[in-house]
């Protein structure tokens, strides 16, 4: 059991970077057999789906971005969770930390099957190219183009835990505010290049994601005097 005061035990990667990286190529390799040769080498297998005019790949692009989306606003609320020491109660520093790790490794695997798996879409039509550079979507350029710098940031930010003892807590910790961009970068880029995003259910969802996370920011601020300046803590005080 890791002990919450240790920062060193805390910073155990929870995967081998090693198993880290294989996992991220199956996940990339994968998504492109899915997509583009299984429908080569069998011919019926979209018609097969979804008729004529297949939309299956769509279909699972949209469900992994909600999963992958999800998953990030898990590993947020867990971060901060831990940083304003809500952790402690439930459930519980060592295990929030770990949880705080997969949950960022596994919602930024989702994120980039949810990216490669649009190359089976005959209708976006995208390339490799077009999946790995940012702004350069045939489809919503500029707000693709965020969720592609919003993945990319979260793949830094997970690196991040295999160099902790490298750079340093204090540097580690600075470098994780990163964070709040590539959130809300996703936030943004789901709102705006999701076909889901006018619907109520995604909405409740963006603003209870958005919402929420503000909170725990919020309360992490104001519960640690030492995060804001003295003026602002006269000022809350009265």
């Amino acid at each position: 059991m890791k002990d919450l005061r240790n920062e060193e035990a805390l910073g155990e990667p929870v995967m081998a970077l090693q198993s880290f990286i294989l996992m991220l190529l199956a996940i990339v390799m994968g998504s492109m057999i899915a997509a583009v040769l299984l429908p080569n080498w069998i011919p019926g297998l979209s018609s097969s789906l979804l008729g004529p005019e297949p939309k299956v790949y769509w279909y699972l692009s949209r469900g992994t971005a909600f999963a992958s989306f999800g998953l990030l606003w898990l590993s947020m609320a867990l971060g901060l969770m831990i940083s304003n020491k809500l952790a402690r109660m439930w459930p519980g520093g060592p295990i929030a930390f770990d949880l705080h790790q997969y949950t960022s490794i596994l919602g930024l695997g989702m994120a980039i099957f949810h990216a490669f798996i649009l190359l089976g879409d005959s209708y976006i039509n995208y390339s490799v190219a077009q999946v790995l550079t940012p702004f350069a979507s045939s489809y919503e350029s500029y707000w693709v183009g965020l969720g592609q710098v919003g993945i990319y940031l979260w793949l830094l930010l997970v690196l991040s835990f295999y160099v902790r003892k490298t750079i340093g807590t204090k540097s580690w910790r600075l470098l994780h505010f990163v964070s709040f961009v590539s959130f809300t970068l996703a936030m943004i880029h789901g709102i705006n290049s999701g076909s889901d995003s006018g619907e109520l259910w995604a909405m409740r969802m963006y603003w209870f994601a958005g919402g929420s996370l503000l909170f725990l920011t919020l309360y992490r601020v104001f519960a640690n005097p030492k995060l804001f300046p003295k003026a602002l803590k006269q000022v809350a005080e009265g």
